[in-house]
C-alpha cells in the first residue's frame, strides 16, 4: 500500500482501532485547544499559555520520582497528567501574584516563571535519566510529543480528557466571551472577571497537560494559538470567530494523527503544528476578509477606479491624459478610442464625474457637518451617500452662483 492509501485509512479510522482512538483523541484536544486559545488570543494572554506549557515539565520529573519512590511504574500517564497539572498550576498562579503584588509587568512574571520551571525540568528530567530504577526511557517524548508506542488506555484518557475539555469550552463560552471582548463590561453585569480569567487559563491548562503525550509541551501553545489567529482572518464576529478556531484545531489535530499514523517515521506533535501552519497560510492568502490576495485584489480594484476617476476628470477638462494605465483602463471600457479621442460613452461619463467633483465641492461648503461629506473617498458617485433632497439643495445654490453676476 502507497502512503496515500494508509493516509486514507487513518482518515477513515481503518488503520486500527489504537491509531483511531489516537486520531479522535487528538482532534478532541485540538477542538478543546482551539476553543480554549480563542478566548486567551481574545484577551491578549496569548504568552501565559506559554509559561503554562513550560510549567508542566518539574511536574512530570516529580511524578515520574514519586511513583518510582512508591513502586510503581513512572510513566502511568494519569500520574504524570496530574503532575503537570498541579505544577503548572503553581506556575500560572505564580505569573497571577507576581503581576497583581509587584510592580512587574505580566510579560515579565512570564518570562520568569516560564524559564525557572523549564529549567527546573530538564535538572529534573537529567536526575531521572541517572536513576536506576524505573523505566525513564521515552520521558523526552512530553517535550515534542510522541504517539509511537502509546498504550489504548493512554489514548483512551486523553480521548476523554479532550471530550471533557471541549464541553468545557462550551458550557463557559458565554462568560469567557463576553469577558474577552469587553472586560469591563463584563464587570459591570456582575460577572467576576478575576474567576473567568483563571477559568479561560484553567482550559489552557487542561488542554495543555492532556495535549503533553501527543504534542508537546513545546508544541502545545501552537495548538492554542495558531487556530485563533488562523480564524481571525474569516470573521469579525467573536463567536464566529471562536466557532472557526475550535473546527480548524480540532481538524489540525485529526488530520495530523492521521498523517503521523500513515508514516510511523513521522512525529505526531510536530505534524499536527505544521497541519495547523497549513490553514494558516492557506486563511492568510486567500481569505476574503483579510487575505492576502483578497487585499490585493482591493488595492488593484481601488487604484483602477482611482484612474479612472482621473480619466474621466481630464476628459471633462479636455487635458491631455499621459499616464498609461489610465489610457489603458478608459480604452478597455469604451470610454475613449485608439486615438485618445472620448467616445459618446466617454463624454457622458466625464460629464457626470465632472457633476459630482462640482456637487462634492459645494456639499463641503454648505454640508461640512454632514457625515456623508466626512465618509467621502473621493471616487463614490454621491447619489450613493446623499439624499435626492440633498443633492437638489446642491445643486440649487451651483445653479444660483453660476447665475449670478459676476
Amino acid at each position: 500500500m502507497s502512503f496515500l492509501d494508509y493516509f486514507i485509512d487513518a482518515l477513515f479510522l481503518q488503520a486500527g482501532y489504537n491509531s483511531a482512538l489516537v486520531a479522535i483523541g487528538a482532534g478532541l484536544l485540538g477542538l478543546a485547544g482551539g476553543g480554549a486559545g480563542a478566548f486567551i488570543f481574545l484577551r491578549k494572554r496569548a504568552l501565559v499559555s506559554d509559561a503554562i506549557s513550560h510549567a508542566t515539565l518539574p511536574g512530570v520529573g516529580i511524578a515520574f520520582i514519586l511513583m518510582v519512590a512508591f513502586g510503581g511504574d513512572g510513566r502511568w500517564l494519569p500520574g504524570l497528567i496530574i503532575g503537570s497539572a498541579v505544577s503548572s498550576a503553581i506556575g500560572l498562579l505564580l505569573v497571577e501574584w507576581i503581576t497583581r503584588q509587584t510592580r512587574l509587568t505580566e510579560d515579565a512574571a512570564i518570562g520568569a516563571v516560564l524559564s525557572v520551571f523549564f529549567g527546573l525540568g530538564i535538572v529534573l528530567l537529567t536526575i531521572i535519566q541517572t536513576m536506576s530504577s524505573g523505566r525513564q526511557a521515552g520521558l523526552e517524548s512530553f517535550l515534542l510529543g510522541s504517539t509511537a508506542g502509546m498504550l489504548i488506555s493512554e489514548a483512551t484518557t486523553i480521548a476523554c480528557a479532550g471530550a471533557l475539555a471541549a464541553g468545557f469550552v462550551f458550557i463557559l463560552r458565554r462568560p469567557m466571551t463576553l469577558v474577552a471582548f469587553d472586560p469591563e463590561y463584563a464587570a459591570t453585569t456582575g460577572i467576576n472577571v478575576r474567576y473567568v480569567d483563571l477559568a479561560m487559563m484553567g482550559l489552557a491548562l487542561i488542554v495543555t497537560v492532556i495535549g503533553l503525550k501527543i504534542v508537546g509541551l513545546i508544541l502545545i501553545v501552537a495548538l492554542l494559538i495558531i487556530p485563533s489567529v488562523t480564524a481571525r482572518f474569516w470573521t469579525n464576529q467573536v463567536g464566529l470567530m471562536i466557532g472557526i478556531a475550535a473546527v480548524i484545531g480540532g481538524l489540525s489535530g485529526y488530520v495530523g494523527a492521521a498523517l503521523s499514523a500513515a508514516a510511523a517515521s513521522l512525529p505526531t506533535g510536530p505534524i499536527i503544528v505544521l497541519v495547523a501552519f497549513g490553514f494558516f497560510v492557506i486563511s492568510a492568502l486567500f481569505s476574503p476578509l483579510r487575505g492576502g490576495l483578497a487585499s490585493a485584489m482591493r488595492h488593484w480594484r481601488f487604484q483602477r477606479r482611482v484612474h479612472r476617476r482621473q480619466g474621466l476628470l481630464a476628459l471633462a477638462r479636455r487635458e491631455p491624459i499621459y499616464d498609461g494605465l489610465t489610457l489603458r483602463i478608459l480604452r478597455h471600457s469604451g470610454m475613449i478610442r485608439r486615438d485618445g479621442v472620448a467616445t459618446l460613452r466617454g463624454r457622458i461619463a466625464s460629464q457626470k464625474a465632472a457633476r459630482d467633483e462640482a456637487r462634492w465641492a459645494m456639499a463641503r461648503r454648505i454640508l461640512s457637518d454632514d457625515s456623508a461629506v466626512e465618509r467621502y473617498d473621493g471616487l463614490t458617485p454621491i447619489e450613493d451617500m446623499m439624499t435626492p433632497d440633498q443633492i437638489d439643495e446642491i445643486d440649487r445654490v451651483i445653479l444660483d452662483q453660476n447665475g449670478a453676476p459676476a
